[in-house]
């Protein structure tokens, strides 16, 4: 019963976070990957200040504020006009900023198809604090709590978290490591030894 309440929650909190189509936005851009062609195309573009991503062969190709999907059928149908039968593959490469308990805390670019713990080690693992079952990602207005525990011990990717461009993940801290748990000692013991005082004092 518990396995299916489980199930169920994580199901929903996937589906709000999910709720979005992938649009890329300025600074994104695709990845491309050509396999029955030897010209010089495969490679990362980026989308331009003017909004468009430039490409081998085809020139400018508006992309900003599009989808995914619709940046890929533009490029695979006029790739396809260039090529007999082109074997080609098009992923979005989407701007994270990974924040709180990890070594290298910044931006990375990431395709979708990573696990949520390929993310973690482009930004040099987590620390000895890290505490997996909060992470929190943050979209605009919007916050959504994950368990990155039982993703990444699912195997889910980062598109099957539906992660977006420009969204936030914060790795929390654990709340009793070493240092938290000393610092309570400190001031339970600080406590104690003002209510024995006050006890103390009463009695005379």
């Amino acid at each position: 019963m518990k396995k299916l309440i489980y199930f169920i929650l994580f199901f929903l909190i996937l589906s709000a976070v999910k709720s979005e189509a992938q649009t890329l936005l300025p600074g994104d851009g695709v990845k491309i990957i050509f396999y029955n062609i030897s010209d010089p195309i495969t490679g990362e573009y980026f989308i331009q200040d003017n909004g468009n991503i430039s490409l081998p062969y085809l020139g400018q190709i508006a992309a900003a504020d599009r989808s995914i999907d619709s940046v890929r059928a533009e490029i695979c149908e006029k790739y396809g006009k260039l090529y007999k039968n082109p074997e080609i593959t098009v992923l979005p490469l989407i701007k994270i900023n990974i924040l709180g308990e990890v070594r290298n805390p910044g931006f990375y670019y990431v395709t979708g198809i990573e696990k949520l713990s390929d993310l973690i080690a482009k930004a040099g693992g987590t620390t000895l604090e890290a505490d997996l079952s909060n992470i929190y990602i943050t979209r605009k207005d919007k916050e959504f709590e994950i368990n990155g525990e039982k993703i990444i011990e699912k195997g889910s990717k980062l598109d099957d978290i539906g992660l977006q461009s420009g969204d936030q993940i914060y790795i929390s801290r654990k709340w009793l490591n070493g240092s938290n748990t000393t610092i309570i000692i400190s001031v339970v013991s600080a406590v104690t030894s003002i209510l024995a005082a006050i006890i103390y004092t009463n009695r005379k």
